[in-house]
């Protein structure tokens, strides 16, 4: 059931990564980007891949409401749904400032939660066709082979601090007393990368301020059903519906997560 499941999405992920995205991979116009925020960019890829993935999604699993990141901009009503009994959530382009500028790494993010918890997500790298996907209770899977995080054995760690959305004060306390403690390594700017590098053996620990659900569930899943820890810094589990919630670590073993914890526990 879960290599169908799996068949079908690379499917779904696979056309609709040939027919929106990767077409106007390096080709976009000044009038196909716009800014939705600071530091938050969409363009005509993220709109015409939500619109395919959402209409693709609802016939594989009609029963399960829908929340796409780009829907969700223009109608925050739509953040309602997530806890509902299912829900699909969508980042159709997942490192769209990346996708933007015409250089990787960019994917995108699907997951299926049940009553606020995932139970389903799937991470394409739309250059390589890579798929990370993982099922609750089942596993973390990379081209449907089964993986365990591995931590990189570096010492110190190998640390990816995202410190883009933290206030001034919280960026200091960060930089003057955690990352000292970590090799500090470049943030991707893309949640369809950094997660993968958790469990692959590329990165130790992750630290992110803003938690949007279509940003994380996924990956979140994929870390903790591969052996890793993926939660809240005081350990509370991640829930969809929660997402504005700030505050989230990942890592390659519970071991790395808890000294991470109690390092962000005493700023």
């Amino acid at each position: 059931m879960i290599r169908a499941f799996d068949a079908a999405m690379r499917t779904i992920l696979t056309r609709v990564a040939q027919t929106a995205i990767l077409p106007r991979y390096q080709h976009l116009t000044a009038s196909e980007v716009a800014a939705k925020a600071v530091d938050d960019m969409v363009t005509v890829a993220d709109t015409d891949a939500e619109a395919l993935l959402s209409d693709a999604l609802f016939r594989l699993l009609p029963e399960a409401a829908i929340v796409g990141e780009e829907a969700a901009h223009a109608d925050p009503a739509v953040l309602d749904r997530l806890g509902d009994s299912l829900c699909w959530i969508i980042d159709p382009i997942d490192g769209t400032n990346n996708f933007a500028a015409g250089r990787p790494p960019f994917g995108i993010l699907i997951a299926l939660a049940e009553h606020g918890e995932t139970v389903g997500g799937w991470i394409y790298d739309v250059l390589t066709g890579r798929l990370c996907s993982a099922h609750r209770g089942q596993g973390a899977w990379v081209n449907g082979e089964q993986v365990h995080a591995m931590p990189t054995g570096a010492t110190p760690p190998v640390a990816a601090i995202s410190l883009v959305f933290l206030d001034p004060e919280r960026r200091a306390a960060m930089k003057g007393h955690v990352a000292p403690h970590y090799t500090v390594v470049d943030i991707p700017r893309c949640a369809a990368e950094q997660y993968p590098r958790i469990v692959l053996g590329v990165n130790d620990v992750s630290i992110f301020e803003r938690t949007y659900a279509w940003d994380h569930a996924a990956g979140v899943l994929f870390v903790n059903e591969a052996g890793g820890r993926a939660a809240r810094p005081d350990g509370s589990a991640y829930r969809v519906e929660r997402h504005l919630d700030q505050g989230l670590i990942a890592a390659s073993s519970p071991a790395l997560f808890d000294e991470m914890a109690q390092r962000l526990a005493m700023l």
